[in-house]
């Protein structure tokens, strides 16, 4: 029992060592108000006229069997609009650059 007790010293040490990296979380930028995305349950043709039409349209994932919804995909400057039949389901802040910790960039 008394070999656990020896070993956290060095543990600690060792924890010490490695060193210290700044990060940028995502939730830290991320301070947007609910008007400046689209909410959810808002159409297609909803999005297109409050907030205009997106960068790039994505290629469309799912729809493999009738438990897969099809999932379309809009990208605007800021965020990337998740459509499941004609309606917003989410609704993802886009990374500001590669250093920064958060979601995942979309597939193209």
């Amino acid at each position: 029992m008394r070999r656990p007790i020896l070993a956290l010293p060095f543990v600690l040490l060792l924890g010490l060592a490695v060193p210290l990296q700044a990060e940028t979380l995502l939730v830290d930028r991320v301070q947007t108000p609910a008007g400046n995305v689209p909410g959810r349950g808002m159409s297609a043709d909803q999005v297109a006229a409050r907030f205009g039409a997106p960068q790039q349209k994505l290629e469309p994932r799912g729809g493999q069997s009738r438990h897969w919804p099809v999932i379309h995909r809009w990208v605007y400057p800021g965020y990337t609009v998740y459509f499941e039949k004609n309606r917003v389901i989410d609704v993802v802040v886009n990374q500001a650059g590669p250093d920064e910790i958060g979601p995942k960039p979309p597939v193209r």
